[in-house]
């Protein structure tokens, strides 16, 4: 018995396991995909599991976790499935029974749609921040500008190569829809001329040799919302903005998705803002036209 037991093999515990399996789907998700799933796991799922044992790992452990991200459903909901993507591969490698994934069955919170969209005036203060940071960080406030200027999504600029921008378009090999083109503004092209080409990225990371990193230009954008006197403003809202801004100048449903990147109405649908003048311009025009007779 004391023989089998010096042989007895430690236990596989998560945080080695969780790692091995996110290695192993980086061939299956896309590097934006990936880059994200690897802070789910970081900041949410590591400080709980990482010396947990993998085959030991209750349902209510689980849900004692999740219960403990109230805080953050949206981070809570986006953690889970990397969460249960570990344990089905813990099944799979013979570290747990099969069909014991203690995700099954946890209920995501209800997080309510939320559409947040900048007025002229918060515009003009982002502007006026831009404008005061360009010396000292003007890789940020370049990139800034151009989310702004094209309603790209942050990925889709901060991974931007310089061979992806000729004839004054951007072709983005790899959008989260696919390869598409991104149409460029006059604005949007001298944005780019004041950048010097030093890397294959158009937005190169200082200390790697790579693009910069999501959590600093999060970082930055946050001091630039602060400067800007902005609450409760994410990068991403410059999309939704400048959606409802191209709705607000006549632009068509159809148009707007394709400037997007969107496969179908329905989602571009999801970021317009019809606001009220909008919706009193529309009854006006509904009515003069029922006045006037077919």
């Amino acid at each position: 018995m004391e023989h089998d037991t010096l042989h007895e093999k430690p236990p596989t515990l998560l945080g080695p396991l969780a790692d091995s399996v996110i290695r192993s789907h980086s061939r299956l998700w896309k590097p934006r995909t990936l880059a994200v799933n690897r802070c789910y796991l970081r900041n949410q799922i590591l400080p709980f599991f990482a010396r947990r044992p993998v085959a030991d790992v209750s349902r209510g452990e689980v849900r004692r976790w999740f219960a403990g991200l109230r805080a953050t459903p949206a981070a809570a909901n986006r953690a889970l499935p990397v969460l249960s993507t570990v344990f089905r591969e813990a099944e799979r490698l013979g570290f747990r029974p099969e069909n014991s994934n203690p995700c099954a069955g946890i209920r995501r919170y209800r997080t309510p749609g939320r559409s947040r969209f900048l007025t002229p005036a918060e515009i003009r203060r982002i502007g006026a921040v831009l404008a005061e940071r360009e010396r000292d960080a003007p890789d940020t406030v370049a990139l800034v500008r151009l989310l702004i200027l094209t309603g790209c999504r942050q990925g889709e600029i901060r991974h931007l190569r310089w061979h992806d921008y000729r004839e004054g378009n951007l072709y983005l090999p790899d959008s989260k829809t696919g390869p598409r083109t991104v149409w460029l503004s006059g604005a949007s092209r001298r944005v780019l001329a004041g950048l010097g080409r030093r890397s294959a990225w158009v937005f190169p990371a200082r200390r790697s040799d790579g693009p910069m990193r999501t959590e600093t230009l999060y970082r930055r954008w946050r001091g630039i919302c602060q400067a800007a006197d902005l609450q409760d403003m994410r990068l991403h809202d410059l999309r939704h903005t400048y959606a409802s801004f191209a709705l607000s100048r006549g632009e068509t449903v159809p148009t707007i998705g394709r400037l997007l990147g969107h496969r179908d109405a329905a989602t571009t649908l999801r970021y317009l803002h019809f606001d009220d003048t909008r919706a009193m311009l529309a009854v006006q025009t509904v009515a003069a036209a029922m006045a006037h007779g077919p």
